[in-house]
């Protein structure tokens, strides 16, 4: 019977195995190819090519995987199986766009029938092998050598080292695209809108706030009494104090009332002017939620709310800590 021991070596074989594979394939990575692959991301980026790619099996899956990445980065990107290729679908290849192909062996039967029907000539055919000499390497403009000397199969059978070599070899690629258009955080996040990536760079306060329609608001000489009346009515967690013509003079939230209460007898009579913060941290409607959660969390005392006000100086809504939790807001 083998031990809980062995079998944790196991793991730590197979992720060592795994390691020295793509350190092995850093070495074998050729200036030269890096320089092809840029010649041809700056033709598909001039020409608004697609670049897609074909693989079967386990490396058909790395192939989806690697067209989702490079979408992701903005450049149009497809997984496109041979064999439906075979059967009308390689119309969607244009004499314009890229194709990579994926085989361990170089020697895959659906890519190898599919060659001499590419639009694509060889300087526009990339290659991630796990054997360059071979008939697919051979129509590849440049090839990326994922050879591995063993798999992490027990049997040396399954793709298992080899397959997370081509991902990394093809995720490699992906940052060099990235790199060569100079992708920016907010430009990632245009193509990530519902990740909470995308939300922190593009979702504004003004997407999430409370309207000052929904917001209890109240002049300078109201007493707590009608704070609390207000407060009660619209329960956000807090009051907005403003002058007549709508410019935000402060705000009374709940830890005011209970020092109110907590120093004076009369605290029910006392004017708003004499209860309420007159210079709190606020944030204005254009600002980012993301930039809102940082203003309420990094800082000694938490903020649970902030007024937000224009650049006119007028409150125009409230934001609450509560509201971006439930956004899906964090910091890490």
């Amino acid at each position: 019977m083998v031990s809980v021991t062995s079998y944790h070596q196991i793991v730590k074989d197979v992720l060592s195995l795994e390691a020295d594979a793509l350190l092995a394939a850093q070495v074998r990575v050729g200036q030269e190819d890096i320089s092809r692959m840029v010649e041809i991301f700056n033709r598909l980026n001039q020409d608004l090519g697609t670049l897609y790619f074909l693989g079967v099996g386990k490396s058909g899956l790395v192939a989806s995987k690697l067209a989702s990445t490079f979408s992701s980065l903005g450049l149009p990107s497809f997984f496109l199986h041979p064999t439906d290729a075979l059967h009308g679908d390689i119309g969607r290849i244009r004499p314009m766009d890229a194709v990579v192909l994926l085989s361990k062996s170089g020697t895959t039967e659906e890519l190898i029938k599919l060659l001499p029907f590419l639009p694509v000539g060889p300087q526009m055919t990339i290659g991630l092998l796990g054997q360059i000499k071979s008939p697919i390497g051979e129509r590849c403009g440049v090839t990326f050598d994922c050879s591995v000397g063993q798999e992490a199969c027990v049997n040396n059978q399954a793709p298992t080292a080899s397959s997370t070599l081509a991902m990394a070899m093809g995720d490699a690629l992906a940052v060099l695209y990235e790199s060569i258009t100079g992708l920016s955080r907010e430009g990632f996040a245009v193509n990530h809108p519902g990740g909470i990536l995308g939300k922190s760079l593009r979702m504004k306060v003004s997407d999430l706030m409370w309207p000052i329609t929904e917001c209890p608001v109240a002049a300078l000489e109201v007493t707590l009494q009608d704070v609390i009346l207000l407060m009660t009515q619209k329960n956000l967690g807090g009051c907005a104090v403003t002058d007549p013509d709508g410019a935000f003079l402060g705000i009374i939230v709940e830890g005011d009332i209970r020092r109110t209460f907590a120093r004076s007898s009369h605290g029910l009579t006392s004017p708003a002017k004499e209860i309420m913060n007159s210079s709190p941290v606020t944030v204005t409607p254009d600002s980012l939620a993301h930039d809102a959660l940082i203003l309420m969390e990094q800082r000694e005392s938490q903020i649970t709310i902030l007024p937000v006000v224009d650049k006119q100086g007028k409150f125009v809504g409230l934001i609450r800590l509560h509201d971006l939790f439930k956004e899906g807001f964090c910091l890490k």
